[in-house]
């Protein structure tokens, strides 16, 4: 078992319960470790109270779009290095600029591949 010191924490907001319980079943296969919430408010009072590792952010959350989320986010300075990437349907050429433009370290598009999915995730977080 690894040490908990040594795992991985993850924040994952996402309000769609099927795609949340998916992403978090996947992440935790790979051995990382999971929190999970389903809107931007308590995605960003979870972050500031967890300090994640990386943060995952479903661009169309129910009460602000994610973009919102990572602005707001991007303004706590104990988060300003932790990599912020968006999840997102959308179609790629318009979420790339976007994502950039509001302070995400990238996007993994939906729907996703399960390998694919860890691995994007860990080479965002070790960049």
């Amino acid at each position: 078992m690894p040490d908990p010191a040594e795992v991985d924490t993850v924040l994952l907001v996402e309000d769609v319960a099927d795609n949340a319980r998916l992403f978090e079943r996947v992440l935790k296969a790979y051995g990382f470790a999971v929190v999970r919430t389903e809107d931007a408010a308590s995605g960003f009072r979870t972050a500031v109270a967890v300090h994640p590792d990386i943060i995952l952010v479903d661009l169309g959350l129910p009460d602000v779009d994610g973009l919102t989320l990572v602005s707001w986010l991007r303004r706590v300075p104990e988060l300003s290095r932790t990599p912020i990437v968006a999840l997102t349907a959308w179609p790629r050429e318009i979420v790339k600029h976007m994502a950039e433009a509001y302070g995400c370290d990238g996007y993994i598009s939906k729907p996703i591949s399960a390998t694919r999915f860890a691995h994007e995730v860990a080479e965002y977080l070790h960049r």
